[in-house]
């Protein structure tokens, strides 16, 4: 095991010795800062017009149902974190297997104790506690409007969860183009070109059938991420962030196997 946890700190030492991961972790902050207060700001506007159009002051029968915290600041909010993920998850990811075969030490890893599941699955931890810390930190202002608006630890949990598995997915798909890519670069925008081809399918609605339409549905990563943000926890999402990460993780081990038999 000893082998195994020096690959998880070697891959956490390179990755925060550079300035990638501290961009990346200040980014995630300012994004979610700016994207959060801006909502607020909205949603105060909003309950500032009908005060001042209710006569005798503000009167909270007057406010539509659909005007509340969840809908108009929570939710966008989470809709924004997934996008913000799919476009600096790729950062932590470009480097991870590219980086070796640039420098030639791909070959030199297969030569240590650890077998191909091992060297794939040290990466793997490395990237998604990344992906968790990326998550703490963009969590704090989201959390503070939900427990305003009283809407529960449970579904504080369920959107965790589902942020944590859509970010799992990201980095695996940023795995899969890194292990197969010599250059950061082509890593970073391989990944980027597929988490968004993944994220939505609906824009196929004018050019394919209805039948076509449901079943790319179903593999949309923002179909099954939205049941988290609505505070619902499925096990048939989870099998499915589950699955891209079980893909990637058997790609990845091809592709240490092609450079064995290289």
């Amino acid at each position: 095991m000893t082998p195994f946890l020096a690959l998880v700190r070697k891959e956490l030492t390179v990755l925060f010795g550079s300035p990638v991961a501290y961009l990346t972790l200040t980014m995630v902050g300012l994004i979610t800062a700016l994207v959060y207060f801006d909502h607020l700001r909205v949603y105060n506007q909003i309950l500032f017009l009908y005060s001042t159009t209710t006569m005798g002051g503000f009167d909270t029968a007057t406010i539509p149902p659909y005007v509340n915290l969840r809908d108009q600041v929570f939710l966008p909010v989470m809709e924004q974190l997934a996008l913000m993920l799919i476009g600096l998850v790729p950062l932590a990811t470009m480097r991870v297997f590219s980086e070796e075969r640039a420098n030639g030490t791909d070959e030199l890893l297969l030569s240590t104790q650890l077998s191909p599941n091992q060297i794939v699955l040290g990466k793997f931890c490395s990237t998604i506690l990344f992906v968790g810390l990326m998550l703490a930190v963009s969590f704090v202002y989201p959390a503070t409007s939900l427990l305003t608006a009283q809407l529960g630890l449970r579904h504080l949990v369920s959107v965790y969860v589902g942020l944590f598995a859509l970010g799992v997915a990201l980095g695996s798909i940023g795995l899969i183009c890194s292990a197969f890519s010599k250059s950061q670069l082509v890593a970073a925008i391989s990944a980027y070109a597929v988490a968004f081809v993944l994220y939505d399918f609906t824009w196929t609605s004018d050019f394919v059938g209805e039948t076509v339409v449901e079943f790319l549905d179903a593999l949309s990563l923002h179909q099954r991420f939205g049941g988290f943000a609505e505070g619902l926890v499925s096990l048939a999402d989870l099998a499915y962030f589950a699955g891209i990460t079980l893909v990637a993780m058997s790609l990845a081990r091809l592709s240490l196997e092609l450079t064995r038999v290289r």
